[in-house]
């Protein structure tokens, strides 16, 4: 397989498995452990949850730029 083709399909890879991560954490400690619903009043695992969702989101969105910001290796 050609250099070029393996380095982009490696992105791919990535860039779908850091998202599936991303999301799987996520659903798993909004969902299963109720941290997503508020029910009656706003708790301290609520608002956690919520920071952390948005936090995780953008070092995931900076970790995509900087994967795919680098040129593909042409030697």
């Amino acid at each position: 397989m050609e250099p070029e083709a393996k380095e982009f399909l490696q992105r791919i890879s990535f860039t779908l498995l850091a998202g599936l991560v991303w999301m799987a954490i996520n659903s798993t400690a909004g969902i299963m452990y109720n941290y997503a619903f508020i029910e009656g009043k706003l708790r301290i695992g609520n608002i956690i949850f919520y920071v952390w969702l948005v936090v995780s989101f953008v070092l995931l969105l900076w970790f995509y730029i900087r994967l795919w910001k680098k040129p593909l290796d042409k030697t």
